[in-house]
């Protein structure tokens, strides 16, 4: 089901303001309603010292603190950009005002965006001409047709309150073992500097233009040989070129850029990471670990980092799913695999999450070797219409209530078909998100400090609790 957006907007505009008691408002999304993001009640708390064993419980327990959120959000890629731009100016407001507008919008606060062409782009690129290892012909004049004005509109909606890192997919062919921007190869050493200036160059053209980067990958699923941009990196590889672009970035004034390695999948994540992060000399440039979703689940191998690493930042920064098919918008799936992937990472330590495209088009790109994917938002470039999958309503669940700043808590379910994961935002609001992925309904309370507020979980939903103020404690 693809809802106008103004039975969206009508439903997820600024919750009121804190109300006595400590109510709690509820927002849900919901198969098989028109619920998306829609607030469906508010309720009040009362004593409950001991739940019983039949009386379903949601947990929190704010004394508990975790990690801190960066943001949560999508990537901005060519194909997002020019998709954007083939649609009517009102459809375009619209998609920047759902996407990035904070209180009319699911609020996105994280964003992604790629060095070079990558497989969403419509064809392969570079900024420099062929052998210029000191770069002195960077220029990207490619970007600023669509991808660049396209990130400026975003990050005028969305505020301060947003970040945004890039990942390069390949370098130039001639810099690589296999002469090949496409089908993996591998960096050469000889070219470890000119690469690694070219990441300053993009930062610094890119700033020029308005759009700072908070951070960097090294490289894009660096164990993978693609048909598109691809560049292995073995885990020592990875090591010896952040030895590189460390000082490199230092020396250019941007020791501030947060730098992530690996942002591959969680199967590998803990021993690739480690091969870098056992080396204190290329350890100290690294501000955190990426990952992805393909290839199995492998939730653990996102803790097992925090466990061995507890200075180390966790951030998941792509996951879409494929292969596309137009006649399955409507499927719930989509959304449920989204909110149980965010559960778990979060749980599990990650400081922020970011989905891949935020925009296609009619056919599940633009992209120039037709591996096509699903967005939460797809545009028919033909009608001008757009359609919004749920996997962008379960999202909203934690892009809107859970905020920059916002400090993880603790949060657990007595009944196993309810996943959940819990925050303290900087505003002292509490967002509690609630997953049901089984048939039937489930009713539950939400519990902290022996003071409880009753609801029902529908069967295929997600909602998200805000307990505005604190709970008084009915505990003696």
């Amino acid at each position: 089901m693809a809802l106008a957006i103004g039975t969206f907007l009508s439903s997820v505009t600024a919750a009121s303001p804190a109300e006595a008691g400590g109510a709690v408002q509820v927002y849900l999304t919901a198969k098989d309603t028109g619920q998306r993001l829609t607030r469906v009640a508010d309720l009040d708390f009362a004593p409950l010292p001991q739940p019983t064993e039949h009386q379903q419980c949601v947990f929190v327990d704010r004394a508990a603190k975790f990690q801190t959120v960066l943001g949560i959000g999508g990537a901005l890629t060519d194909a997002a950009a020019e998709t954007f731009y083939k649609l009517p100016a009102d459809k375009q407001q619209e998609l920047i005002r759902a996407y990035f507008d904070p209180v009319n919008g699911i609020g996105y606060s994280l964003g992604r965006t790629h060095i070079g062409s990558c497989d969403f782009s419509s064809e392969s690129y570079s900024y420099i001409k062929d052998g210029d290892t000191n770069l002195d012909s960077f220029d990207i004049a490619h970007d600023l047709k669509y991808r660049v004005p396209f990130i400026k509109e975003a990050l005028a909606s969305a505020g301060k309150n947003f970040s945004l890192f890039a990942s390069p997919w390949s370098p130039p062919a001639w810099m690589k073992s296999n002469n090949d921007v496409l089908h993996g190869g591998s960096l050469l050493p000889q070219y470890y500097a000119s690469w690694a200036g070219y990441y300053v160059k993009f930062i610094q053209a890119y700033e020029k233009e308005g759009i700072p980067i908070w951070g960097l990958t090294v490289q894009n699923e660096p164990m993978a040989v693609q048909t598109w941009e691809s560049c292995v990196y073995t885990a020592e590889q990875e090591r010896d070129f952040v030895k590189v672009l460390g000082p490199t970035l230092h020396k250019a004034g941007l020791g501030d850029k947060k730098l992530m390695i690996w942002d591959h999948n969680r199967g590998m994540l803990f021993q690739c990471a480690s091969g870098v992060l056992d080396d204190p000399a290329a350890a100290k440039y690294v501000w955190g670990v990426g990952f992805h979703w393909y290839a199995g689940d492998n939730f653990e191998n996102v803790k097992r980092v925090k466990e061995a690493y507890p200075k180390v930042n966790v951030l998941l920064t792509e996951a879409c799913l494929y292969p596309f098919d137009a006649s399955k918008y409507g499927e719930w799936q989509w959304g449920e695999t989204y909110a149980r992937s965010m559960v778990n990472d979060f749980n599990n330590g990650a400081v922020g999450w970011t989905d891949w495209n935020v925009l296609l088009d009619e056919t599940g790109g633009p992209n120039h070797v037709s591996n096509f994917c699903y967005a939460p938002i797809h545009a028919d470039t033909k009608t001008g219409e757009l359609h919004y999958l749920n996997s962008f309503y379960y999202i909203g669940h934690f892009s809107k209530f859970v905020r920059p700043g916002a400090k993880r808590i603790i949060s657990s379910s007595t009944v196993d078909n309810l996943m959940t994961t819990a925050f303290v935002n900087p505003d002292g609001t509490l967002a509690v998100v609630v997953l049901n992925t089984g048939e039937t309904e489930q009713p539950f309370y939400l519990w902290e400090k022996g003071m409880a507020a009753g609801t029902t979980s529908p069967a295929h939903s997600i909602m998200t609790l805000i307990v505005r103020g604190k709970v008084l404690s009915a505990l003696k």
